[in-house]
């Protein structure tokens, strides 16, 4: 039997901005508790966004590359009959943006020599315009989805 489902925690909006989106982005950030420190590295990142493109807001900039990256559509394992099938589903909006976040600050942290502040920046400024390692990262699981479409009636 199970116990009932955990609620879910509203994570506290950021200082600066009053977004809550990016208050927990700056908690994906953070490394061994130092929010402060993971707070500097967005925050600079985000004035780095506003200096390459002054004339847009740089928060309206990384919710548009969030939306961007989120995908849609992504595959589970799913045991049927001793066969493993890759089956399509739908990513709830919560998931969804929770992935996005993760790409972009992964794919920032693999870039080496720069401070992270620029890598972040660099990261969010590409999935902007659809062209960075985390946006392919959304192509590849729509392609993976709608390839393994014949699948989806395994739906569960």
């Amino acid at each position: 039997m199970r116990r009932r489902r955990a609620e879910k925690r509203v994570p506290a909006p950021d200082p600066k901005f009053n977004n809550k989106t990016l208050g927990k982005f700056v908690n994906m950030v953070m490394i061994c508790g130092k929010k402060t420190a993971a707070e500097r590295i967005v925050y600079g990142a985000l004035e780095a966004i506003k200096e390459k493109l002054p004339e847009k807001d740089p928060l309206e900039v990384f919710l548009q590359a969030l939306e961007n990256v989120r995908p849609l559509l992504e595959v589970k394992s799913r045991r049927i009959g001793g066969a493993t099938y890759q089956v399509p589903i739908e990513v709830k909006l919560e998931r969804g943006q929770f992935m996005a976040m993760r790409w972009i600050r992964d794919y920032a942290r693999q870039q080496k020599g720069r401070p992270m502040e620029s890598r972040l920046a660099d990261e969010i400024l590409s999935s902007f315009n659809k062209e960075s390692a985390s946006f392919k990262k959304r192509e590849d699981t729509h392609k993976m989805a709608e390839a393994n479409r014949a699948f989806a009636h395994y739906k569960w």
